[in-house]
């Protein structure tokens, strides 16, 4: 059984049409018998030996005996001579037979007959017609589809009717998609509910949707078991986040294992994280080997530390020099003044004196001075450990500590990211380094999902982790009821019109259904907004 519940999937026809549930059980009769009563007129011993010679191979002379079946009235002759022409023939005679059908009644006909006016004419009225001709007749596929069809025109209050009518009778991808529509609309109970119906019958996605909408209510313990549920099935965003709730209770071994979980199914961001904690288990093999592999999809987070990682573990200053090239190409913040270090280390200067001190006081030569006691030796480079994104970069003649935090308290991007991304973090991602509350990366990660479905807007975790966050940072000590845009303003001095709408993003982005989705240009806006209320008010 398939778990992945997304578009229907391409069909390869059949040369021979299989047996329908419509066609009567009839006694076994001998071609001879059948070839005298197709001959003598009948419409279901033609259609019968049409099938028969198929089977030996035989596509002309199938095509002959449906043909006389389909002129006498027979209506599976007429679906298996469309079927036919769709493998064999030409479109238009396909059309024209599964026309015939399904003009009779034939839902099965209809279905196909609206996905090639869809799929290879481009002819939306024509599909929505015959779709909904099946659906009538009770066609559940039908039913489906046409939600999807009445989405993709903007069709929201029809697409909601047929979904529920496919989720009612058991399709569980609609159950999944009408909890997404009626999360978008603010009908968050109803979600819940289409969501938990679809998890029951098995379906990955929908577990683990649920599983982000309790834990955006603060119920983790809910939604644990339901990520469990979903990674019964592998599903790679509920191992990383149970990966994330042990690495909460500090079971890092446990964590450890679900971020490989993850990891392995390509999730780049997991791939980082369970290079972090393989550091803290002190495995920096495992460590290089997930730094490595997710460095190598572009993340830059992962290259800073790969790099910081080959040169303390494996004394490969020009590997470790060229993946901090590659994290700071990639915009990550700390990269260029390790990569500065490093570059003294690989190419000391030849003048400008570097004492240091000694083991009794006194000066010692610096690198690149010659020394009464043989060659230069280059600062130690043994302690350049994997440091949490964000933290200083350590100074040139120093030894970069090992610093831990980001481990135990991953950031937003750590705890929120999408599980199919695999791009490199946007340079402007890399100006929010602050944990963002658990709930509210649910809520982005909720609205990223649920405004992105069937191409619509794609707005980006690491973006709305940072509105939410900084919004939060700025208002949670805030103990009396205030005007937050006013008192926001009044600080800062921005615009007014500029908080208010921060402020009414935000509430879109934990509240669905007061406003549209936020557009990338609007988001754009507001991020610049949440820097510039960081910024005046001290917390950059």
């Amino acid at each position: 059984m398939t778990w992945w519940h997304g578009e229907p999937e391409a069909v390869t026809w059949p040369a021979v049409p299989v047996p329908r549930a419509s066609e009567p059980p009839l006694p076994e009769r001998t071609e001879g018998e059948l070839l005298s009563a197709a001959q003598a007129g009948d419409s279901m011993a033609a259609h019968r030996l049409g099938r028969l010679y198929a089977q030996r191979g035989d596509r002309s002379a199938a095509r002959h005996w449906w043909e006389r079946a389909a002129g006498a009235g027979n209506i599976d002759s007429a679906y298996n001579l469309g079927i036919w022409h769709e493998k064999h023939g030409s479109l238009d005679e396909a059309i024209t037979w599964y026309e015939i059908a399904a003009g009779a009644g034939d839902a099965e006909a209809a279905v196909n007959l609206a996905s090639l006016l869809l799929e290879q004419r481009g002819d939306v009225h024509g599909a929505r017609m015959w779709f909904e001709t099946a659906a009538e007749a009770g066609s559940r596929p039908a039913a489906r589809r046409l939600a999807l069809l009445c989405e993709d025109v903007g069709d929201t209050i029809a697409a909601r009717d047929w979904h529920h009518r496919a989720a009612s009778a058991g399709d569980l991808a609609s159950a999944h998609d009408l909890a997404f529509l009626n999360y978008a609309s603010g009908e968050e109970a109803q979600a819940r509910a289409w969501w938990e119906y679809a998890a029951r019958g098995g379906h990955s996605d929908a577990a683990y949707y649920l599983g982000r909408l309790l834990h955006a209510d603060r119920d983790p313990e809910g939604a644990e078991a339901l990520y469990r549920l979903a990674a019964k099935v592998d599903h790679p965003g509920a191992a990383s986040q149970l990966g994330r709730l042990a690495l909460a209770r500090r079971d890092l071994r446990t964590a450890r294992a679900w971020f490989e979980r993850a990891a392995h199914l390509g999730r780049v961001e997991d791939q980082r994280m369970a290079g972090f904690v393989c550091v803290e288990l002190e495995d920096p093999r495992a460590a290089s080997h997930w730094f490595g592999r997710a460095a190598a999809s572009g993340d830059a987070e992962a290259a800073y530390n790969f790099g910081l990682l080959l040169i303390a573990e494996h004394n490969d200053l020009r590997g470790g020099e060229h993946w901090l090239r590659q994290a700071a190409a990639n915009g990550h913040p700390g990269a260029a003044a390790e990569l500065d270090t490093v570059r003294l280390v690989v190419n000391p200067p030849s003048s400008a004196p570097w004492p240091r001190p000694g083991p009794t006081g006194e000066s010692t030569p610096s690198p690149g001075t010659p020394s009464p006691s043989g060659p230069e030796t280059p600062p130690s480079t043994a302690d350049a450990r994997p440091s949490a994104p964000g933290t200083r970069p350590s100074t040139p003649g120093t030894r970069p500590s090992v610093p831990r935090s980001r481990v135990t308290n991953p950031d937003a991007r750590h705890a929120g990211s999408r599980f199919h991304a695999a791009a490199p973090v946007p340079p402007a991602a890399q100006t929010w380094d602050r944990p963002v509350e658990p709930e509210l990366v649910a809520r982005a990660e909720l609205a990223v999902a649920a405004a992105g479905r069937r191409g619509g807007t794609v707005l980006h975790m690491s973006e709305l982790t940072e509105i939410l966050g900084t919004w939060d940072l700025l208002t949670r000590r805030l103990r009396e009821p205030v005007d937050v845009v006013g008192w926001l303003t009044e600080r800062s001095g921005l615009h007014a019109g500029a908080v208010e709408h921060l402020s009414s993003v935000r509430m879109t982005l934990l509240r669905p259904g007061r406003a549209p989705w936020p557009t990338p240009t609007e988001i754009e806006h507001v991020l610049a907004t949440s820097r510039q209320l960081r910024k005046r008010l001290g917390l950059t």
